[in-house]
């Protein structure tokens, strides 16, 4: 049976860039996202990067479907 791990990269190549994406959002979205631990992040400010990710990538999904 198959591992339904979430965690899991569909495309490990992608890990990289999704990193670096996720550190130009926060930047975007005012949250001060360092290197390494960030234990003291609220949930509050990792739900705004997150959302504010799903919402780019959809959005550039939409745009590539037209």
């Amino acid at each position: 049976m198959a591992s339904n791990n979430s965690n899991r990269s569909v495309v490990p190549e992608a890990k990289d860039a999704l990193n670096k994406f996720k550190y130009e959002v926060a930047s975007e979205v005012g949250v001060n996202l360092k290197q390494g631990y960030n234990g003291d992040l609220s949930s509050r400010d990792a739900g705004r990067i997150g959302g504010q990710m799903v919402k780019k990538l959809i959005q550039q999904a939409e745009n590539q479907m037209k």
